[in-house]
């Protein structure tokens, strides 16, 4: 219940920590209506996503000082349960999954953290983060009021909390946490199941305060967030948004810096430009925190990219990318860009701002403390024209869809449409796999039935028969065919129908490919009709399913349905239809290859690979493929590789023994 002496007071989270004796510590992260309060000063924040299991440990200190020097003060990281929690009751914070380390490595380089443990975190990451095993728990229904799901994500969150706890990682305790989330876009899915969702939103809440961090918590697109949590702001424009409460600050949780990629879409990207103009703008309105999502966008390795059709890059168009170098002119910009704001935050934390109209699409936003302090903000919001102004007695030319940024309200530090260009960045130099040429070896689907198959009646939905252990499954069966069938006897090929959902689905008779059908990521529908060649007597008939990467959002996609779904018909038997959906079926998870870890360096000499250039046309189809290369070099910039370079001719021109012979004039 809200009182009027919450409304006219900051909110703030007291933890009180024993220390040696009768002293007392209290927790250094409040709020109020203008930003956070770290150690009682209000800050403008500037943050970036880094994912831990995106990148490798080697990297992570060079892309989070890299993050740091382009000037930031924040990681942001989600906490990717299904990586942490494979099966049920067993964890693994190993190697990429080791979040204490990470943590501990921003705290090393000078950041703070904002840990965004969901769990459920959407993320184009495979089933949205949760664990597979999490979707055959008895009654569970994911993301509402259901006890068996609440149990378990509390549970989970627990356990990261504690982690955090025992590590001594919240800001509260002297580590880098300064803010925490729990759920994630959860807005739209409330709306969808009403009262359950209602229920289960001020649940979430609840159970998260009540773990007592000594941190805010935050949710976002969630704008009836219970107090004291905040509600925040995703998007690629978030100059609109309002907290849900007037003592609230404004927070962009996810500003974002392009987006992900698809297998057979574009590459998308978003111009330096407008990202450091949409951050101006939403700082301009009295924002106080903006995390670039993504800032290193990095890798789906294995099998954790996220369905459907979401590539292995994550690069995401990032100030850094997928490879840790900075992308120019994006990074140099956005440095630009938090220079100019820090030097305004005195004014921008100490006064609201005002507004004032210098033209038809041209403002003013002025933030003035009455103590020397000032600030202000020129925005032009005409994206074709540029504009003369006059500001103060002064005039100024602001470009097309720009803000022009000035710490003493009087000259102009940064203008986000005016990029300058770096005289040295970071970039990746060609190279070329030569003489190393591809090997391949053929998937064998001649012999599929062995010890690992088993029999069921009727077609079984993909992912309760490989529990995601693997992305592919056999369907196998048969059909009898009379040598009396008129097909046989020069009519017509008989046509077998089938619907499947997924990303593809090849078609086998008696081990030869007939056809493919494809999904997409706006249908994932399979209508598979084609013609099969059938011989007189009994014609095995294998379908493989393809699922590279299970639903990451929608309301209750853990009950979402993947692969051959029937009816599977043969049409053309003798004037006749055979339905084959309710018969005997054989199922194999999985690929020799996978089974034999071929793609593993351990794997790669356990079979007999042959050189590319022999494979013929009509030979097996499905072909694994390796290829050693050795690694180009990396250089930090332009000048490294140039002196290197340099230095490489300089040793071979210092040759004068007669093994070099002098270039003729």
């Amino acid at each position: 219940m809200e009182t009027k002496s919450v409304s006219k007071l900051a909110l703030f989270f007291f933890c009180i920590s024993l220390l040696i004796g009768p002293e007392f510590t209290q927790c250094s992260v409040t709020y109020d209506k203008k930003a956070l309060l770290i150690n009682g000063k209000r800050r403008i924040l500037l943050s970036g996503s880094i994912h831990y299991p995106r990148s490798t440990p080697d990297m992570w200190e060079d892309l989070i000082t890299k993050a740091k020097d382009a000037g930031l003060d924040v990681i942001d990281t989600y906490v990717f349960w299904n990586v942490h929690e494979p099966s049920q009751g067993v964890y693994d914070f190993q190697d990429r999954y080791d979040i204490v380390r990470f943590i501990k490595t921003v705290q090393k380089v000078g950041l703070y953290v904002h840990l965004r443990i969901g769990p459920y975190v959407c993320s184009e990451w495979n089933f949205g983060g949760f664990p597979v095993w999490l979707k055959f728990v008895p009654g569970i229904s994911f993301r509402t009021d259901n006890e068996p799901f609440k149990v378990a994500m509390q549970k989970f969150t627990q356990k990261i909390v504690g982690m955090m706890k025992n590590e001594h990682l919240f800001e509260s305790q002297g580590g880098p946490i300064i803010l925490s989330q729990i759920e994630n876009e959860y807005g739209p899915t409330e709306k969808r199941l009403g009262q359950a969702g209602e229920a289960y939103l001020k649940w979430a809440a609840g159970m998260a305060v009540g773990l007592n961090t000594g941190v805010p918590w935050v949710m976002c697109k969630q704008d009836d967030a219970p107090d004291p949590v905040i509600n925040a702001c995703n998007g690629f424009y978030c100059d609109t948004f309002l907290p849900n409460k007037p003592y609230k600050p404004l927070l962009w949780t996810e500003a974002w810096s392009g987006w992900f990629t698809l297998f057979g879409g574009p590459q998308n990207h978003r111009p330096a430009q407008d990202l450091a103009f949409a951050v101006a703008r939403f700082i301009q309105r009295g924002g106080s925190l903006i995390n670039y999502y993504m800032f290193h966008g990095g890798t789906n390795f294995g099998r954790t990219a996220g369905g459907p059709f979401i590539t292995t890059s994550y690069d995401y168009d990032a100030p850094i990318d997928e490879y840790g170098l900075p992308r120019e002119p994006k990074y140099s910009h956005l440095k630009e860009l938090h220079k100019a704001i820090k030097m305004c935050e005195q004014a921008l934390v100490s006064s609201d701002p005002t507004t004032t109209t210098l033209g038809s699409f041209q403002e003013a936003h002025v933030f003035s403390s009455g103590k020397g302090n000032c600030a202000a903000f020129l925005a032009n919001y005409d994206s074709n024209s540029a504009a003369k102004v006059v500001f103060n007695g002064m005039h100024y030319n602001l470009p097309p869809w720009s803000i022009s940024i000035l710490p003493d309200c009087k000259n102009v530090v940064f203008n986000t449409a005016k990029v300058g260009t770096p005289t040295s960045h970071s970039r990746m130099l060609s190279t070329t796999i030569q003489p190393h040429s591809w090997e391949t070896y053929g998937e064998d689907v001649s012999a599929l039935e062995d010890s690992s198959t088993f029999t069921s009646v009727g077609l079984l939905e993909q992912i309760n028969v490989t529990r995601d252990n693997s992305d592919y499954l056999w369907y196998i069966t048969s059909v009898d065919i009379s040598p009396s069938e008129s097909f046989l006897r020069g009519g017509e090929k008989p046509t077998l129908a089938m619907q499947s959902r997924g990303h593809a689905v090849h078609v086998f008779i008696n081990g030869v490919l007939s056809g493919s059908a494809y999904g997409s990521r706006s249908n994932m529908r399979i209508r598979f009709s084609g013609p099969v060649n059938l011989n007189a007597g009994t014609n095995r008939i294998a379908l493989l399913s393809i699922a590279v990467g299970l639903p990451n959002s929608g309301v209750h996609f853990e009950n979402w349905n993947i692969g051959v779904l029937g009816p599977v018909v043969l049409h053309g038997l003798d004037q006749r239809s055979k339905d084959l959906t309710w018969q005997k079926w054989t199922y194999k998870v999985g690929l020799k290859g996978e089974s034999m870890n071929i793609a593993s360096a351990n794997g790669v000499s356990s079979v007999e690979w042959i050189p590319a250039s022999l494979v013929t046309q009509g030979q097996q189809p499905l072909r694994w493929y390796k290829a050693y290369f050795d690694a180009p070099e990396v250089f930090a910039n332009i000048q490294e590789y140039t002196d290197k370079q340099n230095a490489k001719l300089a040793a071979v021109n210092q040759l004068s023994d007669g093994t070099m012979c002098p270039d003729p004039g």
